[in-house]
């Protein structure tokens, strides 16, 4: 459970101790933490402090694990001219450039991310309003940007998953990406060739849009009749016929338009199969993840991303190549991106990205006084000090802080390669 540091004392640098949540108020260019705010896990952190030219500190005591020690009157000296003291920057210089190196390398990804969505969302939205009317115009758009995903994804080194910011606006496209995205980081991990991954990536974006077809209020419905699930469940045979009629779609890609709500327990549709391929096994698993987080889901309330997982893993496990879902479980990681968290430190944060490792993510810090576009990501996987402690529920949050969060609204996702340029 995450408290916000609602009241702080001022205290001298000499009752620093391994345990105080602090805030170190310096501008972040003169001190060598990763953030301002945080909890004192080390007696060099405690040093460190001392050297940086404060004779005193804010401490939150309801975040802290410890006490202030007495105060230790400092004995006088010597003035000194001003211009003889060292700044606490010039004392950490090559710490200072590694730290903005470590976290402009972080922004500079999560910018390539939005851009990357940004332009695949302008193409996805227009080839999937236009298919009904010019099926070889928008499947040719359609193949094109998976060819370009599939190449970026095989050549580009390290594919890191993130979440986007704040995506505005309503559409398929939103749902399209996200199966596209975590169906190509998935397909990638399972060792695809490019020519599978373009086939992952067209049904993809396309998997859905015989919906087109079918009237809102059934999409929306929580429950059928049976004529209308009849009708609703028809939206995979006009996607195959769309598909089809496009000429853009090889036999892997129409076949996981077709097979993406197949399960191999056999309680899918249309056809209730039990074998079918390994492309529409791996989508038909990201659009039902995506559809458990989602907010266009009509069967269950949006999930938290760890919550979806545990739901597929522990309930619905029947369905699913163990594998492909094994898979996506250590893709995604043990805290998967949209996951709230709580540092050791005592610092709160979004995950962002799974990372290298499924337990060290890189994690969005929440921090009041800057704007969430401006707030520092942290890669855990640099930050050995920092572990995760536990996730929280975003119920248990403060409104302003929850809004500045934004975890439940819709999650999208997007990715960059280590070895992309701007």
């Amino acid at each position: 459970m995450w408290n916000r540091p609602e009241s702080s004392v001022l205290i001298d640098t000499s009752q620093l101790v391994v345990g105080l949540f602090v805030d170190i108020d310096l501008p972040w260019s003169e001190h060598p933490f990763l953030y301002s705010k945080f909890r004192i896990t080390s007696p060099d952190q405690v040093e460190t402090i001392r050297n940086l030219g404060l004779t005193q500190v804010r401490y939150f005591p309801n975040r802290s694990t410890a006490e202030p020690a007495q105060r230790i009157e400092a004995p006088a000296s010597p003035p000194v001219e001003p211009e003889a003291t060292p700044t606490a920057r010039s004392e950490h210089p090559a710490f200072d450039a590694e730290k903005k190196a470590r976290l402009q390398k972080q922004k500079d990804n999560a910018r390539r991310a939005e851009r990357g969505w940004d332009n695949a969302a302008r193409q996805t939205r227009d080839a999937l309003l236009s298919l009904s009317r010019s099926p070889k115009q928008a499947g040719r758009q359609l193949l094109d940007l998976s060819r370009e995903t599939a190449d970026k994804v095989t050549t580009g080194g390290s594919i890191l998953l993130h979440l986007l910011g704040d995506k505005q606006g309503e559409g398929p496209h939103f749902h399209a990406l996200n199966v596209m995205t975590l169906s190509m980081v998935l397909g990638k991990a399972l060792d695809l060739s490019e020519k599978e991954l373009t086939s992952v990536a067209l049904g993809a974006l396309a998997h859905d849009v015989g919906k087109a077809d079918i009237p809102a209020h059934l999409l929306k419905a929580k429950t059928r009749a049976k004529h209308e699930e009849e009708f609703y469940r028809d939206h995979v045979r006009f996607g195959v016929e769309l598909a089809t009629a496009s000429g853009a779609f090889d036999p892997d890609a129409l076949a996981i338009v077709a097979e993406h709500h197949e399960f191999l327990d056999g309680s899918g549709f249309p056809q209730g199969r039990k074998r079918f391929g390994k492309l529409g096994q791996i989508v038909g698993l990201v659009n039902r993840y995506d559809r458990l987080c989602g907010p266009e889901s009509p069967d269950v309330s949006p999930l938290m991303p760890a919550e979806a997982l545990s739901v597929l893993f522990a309930r619905e496990s029947t369905r699913f190549d163990p594998k492909i879902l094994g898979t996506l479980v250590k893709t995604l990681g043990v805290y998967p991106p949209g996951s709230i968290v709580v540092l050791n430190d005592g610092s709160l944060g979004l995950v962002v990205s799974p990372g290298r490792a499924s337990m060290r993510p890189e994690i969005l810090i929440y921090d009041a006084d800057v704007p969430k576009d401006s707030a520092i990501i942290i890669d855990l996987s640099e930050t050995p000090e920092l572990k995760i402690e536990e996730h929280v529920r975003p119920a248990s949050l403060p409104l302003d802080v929850l809004a500045w969060l934004n975890p439940r609204q819709r999650l999208s996702y997007f990715f960059a390669a280590d070895s992309a340029t701007d």
